[in-house]
């Protein structure tokens, strides 16, 4: 059953269409891998569905229902969240805070409430820190819950960039190129935790220039170009398909 529908979207910037006609369709509960080369509009169709673009023309459905003119902070309410290609984190919070921080979307108390410290926000709070609590332990970060994220090696800032996403409780993650960067050993920890992440229902669209790991975590894989797909398929199929062969898998891996 289709979580997701984008429905001939476009998105043109002046006279160049970053994302063209594109018709794409996401299951409940699978990763769905996005390929293609630098400029090939993948980016640009995370920011449409996470409502940082308005498409230029076409629709976004999510869970049956038409959210192409919905909000981002909307969109976060429906169950859809994203990571960034830049780590994009609270540098000055400790790593509980950064997630903490992650849920506020999730808050019933009004902010007079919460500045009363009424029965109803103390409660919050402590839903609040469980779950903060049980994401931590989730990306393993727990044992270093009380440094800054300034401090901390880039693969666990990465990671805390993915936690405050999961803190928001999402039903898509929308995750851009997480490990871009990161070394073997950081490489392997992460996708077993994407892994992980569709076991406990979480559908996952993910961007990525490693394309090793997109086709071992993906079940389909999607291949844009110039913002427009050019094969989508099993990673069988795609490792041999001839125009996917000769728009990006030819070059070397970024």
């Amino acid at each position: 059953m289709a979580l997701l529908k984008v429905k001939k979207a476009s998105k043109y910037f002046g006279g160049l269409g970053a994302i063209d006609n594109l018709d794409l369709e996401i299951d409940e509960s699978e990763i769905r891998g996005i390929i293609g080369p630098n400029g090939a509009g993948k980016t640009t169709l995370i920011n449409l569905i996470s409502g940082f673009y308005v498409p230029t023309k076409g629709s976004i459905i999510f869970n049956k229902e038409d959210i192409t003119d919905l909000s981002i902070h909307a969109r976060v309410k429906k169950g859809i969240a994203r990571t960034f290609q830049l780590t994009n984190l609270f540098m000055d919070a400790t790593v509980y805070d950064n997630v903490f921080l992650g849920y506020h979307k999730n808050y019933q108390a009004g902010p007079v409430r919460q500045f009363l410290h009424t029965s109803m926000s103390k409660r919050e709070r402590e839903i609040c820190s469980q779950w903060t609590m049980e994401v931590l332990k989730f990306m393993g970060l727990t044992s270093i819950r009380d440094k800054l994220a300034r401090n901390l090696p880039f693969g666990h800032q990465r990671a805390l960039g993915v936690g405050i996403a999961l803190a928001t409780r999402p039903t898509l993650l929308l995750l851009d190129e997480p490990i871009a960067g990161m070394n073997n050993e950081e490489i392997v920890i992460m996708t077993e935790l994407i892994r992980r992440m569709r076991g406990s229902g979480i559908t996952v669209l993910l961007v990525e220039h490693h394309v090793s790991a997109v086709m071992s975590l993906c079940g389909r894989i999607t291949v844009l170009d110039f913002g427009k797909k050019i094969a989508e398929g099993s990673p069988e199929e795609i490792r041999n398909d001839e125009k996917v062969i000769e728009a990006y898998l030819g070059c070397e891996e970024e």
